[in-house]
């Protein structure tokens, strides 16, 4: 009985695998190897004791990594592009970062 049960969560897990992978056209190892990578590249980004990098978004699609958010500078915009292109499986970086405006206060 206990295998029959099993089986028949397998065959859900099966199905729903399926049909994940028909509704993004990426296989299921795509879609793991694309979560790895945001979780990798996130880790590099939020660990980089030079920055303070918390306020980027990553994306992943068939190894592309996508940021997104908001820096203090040009020089940290090229520094978590940077950081992205290191982690391993990664075969292009969107920068879509902006540069966060300074506003100065009126007296």
């Amino acid at each position: 009985m206990h295998y029959k049960a099993m089986s028949y969560a397998l065959g859900l897990c099966l199905m729903f695998i399926t049909g994940c992978e028909s509704m993004t056209g990426k296989t299921t190892g795509q879609t793991i190897d694309d979560a790895s990578i945001t979780a990798s590249v996130q880790k590099k980004l939020t660990s980089d004791k030079l920055s303070n990098f918390v306020r980027i978004n990553v994306d992943t699609d068939q190894s592309v990594v996508t940021l997104k958010g908001t820096v203090r500078s040009v020089e940290e915009k090229s520094r978590a592009e940077d950081l992205a292109r290191q982690v391993n499986g990664v075969t292009k970086v969107n920068n879509n970062l902006s540069i966060q405006s300074i506003t100065l206060g009126t007296p």
